[in-house]
């Protein structure tokens, strides 16, 4: 498969900006390999009549929608605001309210599954907060957000249901 291809893949996947630096440690090819791969796709992207761009900033890359299919994206989104949230949704920010602040790889490894897309339309509907993690600046954190304590009627995170005994439970785990 082309590695061009590899890397659209990856950005797919990803949801989010990546290091150039690590795409090509990935494919095992030189920064610079990397980025005339990725300047390749960009340009078959901006050339053919695609939904998809790619976007560089500060060594990252990232894909995202292009600006034509705005109109149809907010629509799409809307309506995600106007349905209630998922059993998955609803499990994903459970483990971050009793859990968190927590990587994406924890909530995974608790679910079972990727939680990409999850992550996004719960940040995206202000539920939860992405931070940088302090122990790896490769991984972010989730937390949940002023809107999620407002929403559930709390001051604070200990004022949820069994709060404390859940922290108390996994501290112990």
């Amino acid at each position: 498969m082309d590695k061009k291809y590899i890397l659209e893949s990856l950005l797919f996947i990803a949801g989010e900006p990546v290091k150039i630096k690590k795409l090509a440690q990935i494919l095992d090819l030189t920064e610079n390999e990397a980025s005339v791969e990725l300047e390749s796709l960009k340009s078959e992207c901006e050339s053919g009549k695609r939904g998809l761009r790619l976007v560089f900033h500060d060594g990252a890359v990232e894909l995202v929608s292009s600006s034509e299919a705005a109109p149809f994206i907010e629509k799409l989104i809307k309506s995600d605001f106007d349905e209630d949230l998922s059993q998955a949704a609803l499990e994903t920010l459970a483990i971050i309210s009793y859990r968190g602040p927590v990587s994406r790889a924890q909530v995974e490894d608790i679910r079972g599954v990727n939680c990409s897309f999850i992550l996004r339309a719960l940040s995206i509907r202000g539920l939860i907060e992405r931070k940088e993690n302090p122990e790896d600046h490769r991984s972010h954190l989730y937390q949940v957000s002023f809107d999620f304590l407002r929403q559930m009627g709390v001051s604070k995170l200990e004022d949820l249901p069994n709060f404390s005994e859940s922290r108390s439970k996994n501290q112990e785990s």
